[in-house]
Order: C-alpha cells, then sequence, then structure tokens
C-alpha cells in the first residue's frame, strides 16, 4: 500500500482549505464560548438554574430538539443544551463539506485523475484527507475546550465537552466517506450524507422522547449520555473515533468495488426528451434545484413548528428578571429570537444556488447555456430570482409552521406569528444581494457567499460580547430587523434594506455583464 507524496498533498489541501476551516472552527467556538459566558448569569442561584433545567426536560418538543439535561443541578448540562445535540449538527456538517471536497467533488472535476497519474502513491490522497479530518476535529476540540474553560466551566468538563464534538466530527466525516463512494455525483453524496444525519437526528429525538434505548442507537444521543458536565462517562468517547474507523473500512472496501469518477450505485438516466419547462433560464434553475428547495421546505417548515410549540411553554424557563432582561436585548421575544437565528439559515439557500452558478460557470455548464437562445440577463436573472424567491418562500413557509405550532400548543395571542418571519425578508435579501456580488466579481470570488450570513452574526456577536461601538453591531443588516411581533413593523427599516439590495443587484448586474465568463 504506497502512500508516497501524502506530505504534500496534506500541505496542499490545508493550503486550498484554510479559510472555511478557520471560519468553521472559529465560528462554532464562539457559538459555544457565547452560550458558556451567557448561561451563568441568567439565574440568580443555584436553585433557579435546577428549575429551568426540569422545566426544559418537562417540554417534550425542546428536549426533542436540544435534547434532556440528564444532570438538572450542572450549570455546565445546561449551558451546553444547544450545543450538545443541535449545534454539533453543524460539527458535523463541517466534516461533511471537508470529506465530500476531497472525494467526489475531486473527481467530478479531472483533478483526483490527475493527481493519480503524478509520481504520488494510490493511497496518498486518502491519507492526506484522514489527517486533514483528524487536525480539524482536534483543532475543534481544543479551541472548544479552551474557550468554554474560559468563560468560567469546569475545565474537566469543557475537556470532554471538546472531545464530543472532535468526536462527532470523525463520525461525520466517515459517514461522508462511505457515502462519497456510494453516490455518483457530489449532490448526491451530499444529499445521502444529510439524509443520514438527518436520521441520526431524528433517532435521537425518538428515544429521548420516548424509549430511550433508541437514543443510544444514535451518535447524536451519545452526545447527551456522555454528560460532559455531569458524572461523565469517559468510556462512551471512545466509540466516536471506533464508528469512524469501521465506517472509513467500510468506506475503503467500496472504492475497491467502482471505478474513478462513478458510483457504486450509478446514477438513474434521465428521460430522453427533455421538458418544455427546460428551454428556458429560469425553468432550468428551478429544475436543477427543485429537489434541494424541496428538502428545505421540509425543514423549515419542521423547525417552525417545532419552535413554535415550544414558544408557550419557555416562560417556565426563564423565571429570573435576569433571564427576562437577556431574552429581551435579543429580540424582545422568543419568537423574533428564533426567527433571528432561522433567517441567517435560511439565508444558505440562497448561498446554495449562487455557489452551484459558480461551479457551473468553473466546470463550462455556463458557457453552453449562454451559446443557445439565453442571454446572459435571462441568466442573472434566473440564479438572482431563484436565491431570493427561495429565501422568501422558505420565509414564509417557517412563519406558516411557528403559526401551527404554536396555535396546537395553545399559546396566547402574541401576534402575526406570519408577518413576524416575512419580517426578517429585506435583511435576507440585502445579504443574499451581496452574495450575488461575489459571483458577479468571478467564480474564484463566489466563495465569499458562504462568508456573509456567518460574517454578520459573527459582528454581531463580537459586538454584544466585547462592548464594542453600536456602529460596529449595525454593519450587520440582522442587527436593523424589528422585534416582529414584539415591534411595530418598521416599512422605513424593510424600505431601506430592500433599496440597499436593489442597488447591490445592479452593481451585480454591472460587473457581471462587463466581464468574461468562465
Amino acid at each position: 500500500m504506497s502512500t508516497r507524496g501524502w506530505p504534500l498533498l496534506l500541505r496542499l489541501a490545508v493550503h486550498r482549505d484554510r479559510l472555511p476551516m478557520l471560519l468553521g472552527v472559529g465560528f462554532l467556538t464562539l457559538l459555544s464560548l457565547a452560550s458558556a459566558a451567557a448561561t451563568p448569569s441568567l439565574y440568580p442561584d443555584r436553585a433557579a438554574a435546577v428549575r429551568a433545567a426540569e422545566a426544559l426536560n418537562a417540554s417534550p418538543a425542546i428536549v426533542a430538539l436540544y435534547g434532556p439535561v440528564l444532570q438538572t443541578d450542572s450549570i455546565g448540562e445546561l449551558a451546553m443544551t444547544k450545543m450538545t445535540v443541535l449545534y454539533a449538527v453543524l460539527v458535523a456538517a463541517l466534516a461533511v463539506a471537508l470529506v465530500r471536497r476531497h472525494t467526489r467533488v475531486e473527481e467530478e472535476t479531472g483533478r483526483a485523475e490527475l493527481v493519480g497519474a503524478s509520481a504520488v502513491g494510490r493511497y496518498a490522497p486518502t491519507l492526506a484527507l484522514v489527517v486533514q479530518v483528524l487536525g480539524v476535529a482536534l483543532l475543534l476540540g481544543a479551541a472548544t475546550a479552551l474557550g468554554n474553560t474560559l468563560a468560567g466551566l469546569d475545565a474537566t468538563g469543557s475537556v470532554a465537552f471538546g472531545a464530543l464534538w472532535a468526536g462527532t466530527g470523525l463520525w461525520a466525516a466517515g459517514v461522508a466517506a462511505v457515502a462519497a463512494q456510494l453516490s455518483a455525483s457530489a449532490r448526491t453524496c451530499a444529499g445521502w450524507a444529510a439524509g443520514s444525519l438527518g436520521a441520526a437526528f431524528v433517532l435521537r429525538a425518538v428515544g429521548d422522547t420516548g424509549p430511550r434505548w433508541l437514543s443510544w442507537l444514535s451518535p447524536f444521543g451519545w452526545n447527551t449520555q456522555v454528560q460532559a458536565y455531569g458524572e461523565t462517562r469517559w468510556w462512551l468517547l471512545a466509540a466516536y473515533p471506533a464508528l469512524a474507523v469501521l465506517l472509513g473500512v467500510l468506506a475503503a472496501a467500496l472504492r475497491s468495488r467502482r471505478d474513478l469518477g462513478s458510483g457504486v450505485l450509478p446514477a438513474r438516466p434521465g428521460p430522453p426528451v427533455a421538458s418544455p419547462r427546460l428551454a428556458g433560464a429560469g425553468g432550468l434553475a428551478l429544475r436543477l434545484h427543485a429537489t434541494t428547495l424541496a428538502l428545505w421546505t421540509a425543514a423549515a417548515g419542521a423547525l417552525g413548528v417545532l419552535f413554535g410549540m415550544i414558544t408557550p411553554g419557555v416562560g417556565d424557563l426563564l423565571d429570573s428578571e435576569a433571564a427576562r432582561s437577556v431574552l429581551e436585548s435579543l429580540g424582545g421575544a422568543l419568537v423574533a429570537a428564533v426567527l433571528s437565528v432561522l433567517s441567517v439559515v435560511l439565508t444558505y439557500f440562497a448561498v446554495v444556488v449562487v455557489v452551484h452558478a459558480a461551479h457551473d460557470e468553473a466546470e463550462g455548464r455556463t458557457e453552453l447555456v449562454l451559446a443557445t437562445g439565453v442571454s446572459r440577463g435571462r441568466w442573472f436573472l434566473s440564479v438572482a430570482g431563484l436565491a431570493l424567491g427561495g429565501t422568501a418562500w422558505l420565509l414564509l413557509v417557517t412563519g406558516c409552521g411557528m403559526w401551527l405550532g404554536y396555535d396546537v400548543a395553545g399559546g396566547p395571542e402574541i401576534g402575526n406569528l406570519v408577518v413576524a418571519a416575512v419580517a426578517w425578508l429585506p435583511a435576507t435579501w440585502l445579504v443574499t444581494a451581496l452574495a450575488v456580488l461575489s459571483l458577479a466579481l468571478g467564480r474564484r470570488v463566489a466563495g465569499l457567499a458562504w462568508v456573509w450570513p456567518a460574517g454578520f452574526v459573527t459582528v454581531s456577536v463580537l459586538a454584544d460580547t466585547l462592548r464594542l461601538p453600536g456602529w460596529v453591531g449595525d454593519l450587520s443588516p440582522y442587527a436593523h430587523v424589528p422585534s416582529v411581533p414584539a415591534e411595530p413593523w418598521s416599512w422605513t427599516v424593510s424600505g431601506t434594506l430592500t433599496a440597499g439590495a436593489v442597488v447591490v443587484l445592479a452593481l451585480a448586474w454591472w460587473r457581471l455583464r462587463a466581464r468574461d465568463i468562465g
């Protein structure tokens, strides 16, 4: 088994991925640190924190989303409630993105074949990827442990929590490696990996709210069972790398059964004759993203219903004036605070559309489209229109889901939740326009589209945490949205943000019209 040349490939991979790796690790570490620093100040004494943990465990909807607090007298367990399971999904997503990029994407672009034809060993790319993923997982675990310790949580528990997150990244990387061997395209690989993570999350949710033994069948369930800040099950942390090794062995066995560029499961051929709807750029764009939009719609609706059901019982969790004050600073109401997060997440649908357009340009597909009767302007409108319209649709679905869940839970009248969701639309449109501008500046700059939403969130968090001048936090479009329904709709803010989006889109079109495609 030859691995000659793997250090060189590792240096190349780290150089190419340095920005997304550092941003991903930094963002996740910051989220954990913020939660660790803020939670203890919400409760005046230990008894109030215990009551909050018990109230959380009494809500099946909250337990399904975050998992239970197994040791209610531990402030660390309470502080890391969201981080343990829900935000661990982001850790898994980072690992999946890295593995997909260096397996299936490399094969699709032909770079894997080019590297294989050079003077490197057959297994050098695989070893380089394993070392890279392991390094990112360890870096994330160490940074998280250090951040939580500096925030005031127990040092030993912080080490266990960091190991928990590192382990989550490792087994998720194994899932992505298997998906890369089974699938015949990068998009299918991402879909199967996401489906596997979703199935593990649902299995954990069912186990946490029903038969507890089901939680032990899901790695996300292990996150709760470790009890990092309680009676830590150190032995359970060994299960993460063990599962990762098993999945890696399975991926290696599947790799030996397929040709480079293909998948173990062949791609299904399309119909012999294309639909008339594909004659235009808009229909083609919608067809390319139909499955993605459907999955995002289902996720947005489910999250809306779930958060809507949680909202009426949140008063039981906030029985101190300090907690109410923090909630007020986040948006005046739980609905506004939840929508402030969901609006950022849903903006990434637009990012997916824009980045896909950049990939089409890099691989020559955009030139093929423009060689037909499709003008450059119609192609631009198809990309921008789907990105803007998709985010609007997803926010509408989220609002309807929240209204339905809130009504089912029997919550008191607090205002129109659909309008509350739509209030975030101008801000998401402005961020979407910036993503489109990144594409217009050039396909090599289009990767900045991933940075805009997370970057604005990071600016807001740092401005609040470090008490920076107000104008720093105001750099984020999301910071200007009124906390509907706790506050009235502001036509001035909505109009200003929408006008800003129009100006940025006009600038994007001016730049795209002047540059070469490809």
